[in-house]
């Protein structure tokens, strides 16, 4: 066994209506004036009115920035870096998914250390604690709330850039799966599979450890059993919060075990074509997954076994079943089948598969990819 590390610095609530504690965590984090980051979904829904109005009843004024988007952008985060300091505020709270969390990191490296988020691309580049951070995810799919990351969209250069740092990591999330009721099935779907290739990419990873192993498996246990209920309806409270927290696990699992070609490439596809994160990751799995089949140790098996419906004994399992799950699930949640059918065209596969090998994630694949290998996949998942 190689050696490894870990450490979850972080309070975590798992309760539905645990909404109602945002309050009580704030007071403990030691904040007096809160600034929201979120989305104009949430904000029209009114759950942004709602928590401000939950932290004034404490005495703790808040104001909130809901311009988000999908796929965040550098300068989304430089506005919403103004209006944290034209604020006032002391600490921030993400709510929704992972676009407002990750620009609530950034706002946090930002605003405490100058600069634009640019400057922190890649690993090593925080200096310090950040503005503390409450993460109030909204759905099951990014683990954003555990995860040491932020991704930003450089339009500038096509590029979704990366700042990691466990540093990023938010004090406190705040798990309550009476958010997740009103998500429509496809945020639901991409989310879920998001959530699925985390613990998938993190279980298989060369990197990954005991620990990181066990958050994966039981991440992909509950997603597995539990993704098309929640689809299928996302009043389901049991499904969601089951979701809710196979998301949460998949997040620390990556968190110290990275991830694999599935992430590095489709970064690429949602910067060049604005294709939704989770969807660009849903369409090339199943295609990654047939390329990773060569370096198996005898995981898929697992994999297969916790997203099968019925699953065959281990005796008679080929690597291909496992690639035939992967397209059904994709099929009954309305995933595309291919990057054609999502608006990707070939003459972008050069330049998207460039930025795909500056991914560490490719580092820590199970099987070895040159940039050749990245244009095959690109080719043959279109």
């Amino acid at each position: 066994m190689n050696s490894f590390s870990f450490s979850v610095p972080q309070n975590i609530i798992v309760e539905k209506g645990g909404l109602a504690k945002l309050p009580e965590v704030a007071k403990e984090l030691g904040g007096t004036k809160a600034f929201i980051i979120s989305g104009p979904h949430l904000n029209k829904m009114g759950i942004v009115g709602k928590c401000i109005e939950a932290l004034e009843e404490k005495g703790i004024k808040a104001t909130a920035y809901t311009d988000t988007e999908g796929n965040p952008s550098v300068e989304t985060v430089e506005k919403a870096t103004d209006a944290f300091k034209e604020s006032g505020s002391d600490f921030i709270i993400a709510l929704g998914g992972g676009s407002p969390m990750d620009v609530a990191k950034a706002v946090g490296v930002v605003a405490k250390y100058g600069g634009s988020i640019t400057d922190y691309e890649g690993g090593g580049k925080v200096p310090g604690d950040i503005i503390p951070l409450i993460a109030v995810p909204t759905t099951a799919g990014t683990g954003s709330e555990v995860t040491a990351f932020s991704v930003i969209t450089d339009h500038s250069r096509n590029y979704k850039l990366t700042v990691f740092s466990y540093k990023l990591i938010p004090a406190y999330a705040i798990l309550d799966a009476n958010l997740l009721t009103t998500a429509p099935p496809s945020v639901a779907a991409a989310c879920g599979i998001d959530a699925m290739v985390h613990a998938l990419e993190a279980y298989i990873s060369t990197a990954a450890s005991p620990f990181s192993e066990a958050m994966s498996e039981k991440a992909l246990e509950l997603i597995g059993k539990n993704i098309r209920r929640y689809v299928a309806n996302r009043s389901d409270i049991d499904a969601a919060e089951n979701m809710l927290v196979g998301s949460l696990f998949a997040g620390i699992a990556f968190s110290w075990a990275r991830l694999g070609n599935v992430h590095a490439m489709s970064h690429p596809v949602s910067a060049f074509f604005n294709v939704p994160h989770g969807v660009a990751n849903a369409i090339l799995l199943p295609t990654i997954v047939e390329y990773n089949a060569l370096a198996d140790t005898g995981k898929y098996y697992k994999i297969y076994r916790y997203i099968a419906k019925a699953p065959v004994p281990e005796e008679v399992f080929e690597p291909d079943m496992l690639v035939d799950e992967i397209k059904a699930l994709n099929k009954e949640l309305n995933i595309p089948a291919s990057l054609s059918e999502a608006g990707v065209t070939a003459d972008k596969i050069g330049a998207m598969s460039e930025d795909a090998m500056k991914s560490g994630n490719i580092l820590v694949n199970p099987r070895s990819s040159t940039i050749k290998d990245i244009e095959m996949l690109y080719n043959k998942a279109l």
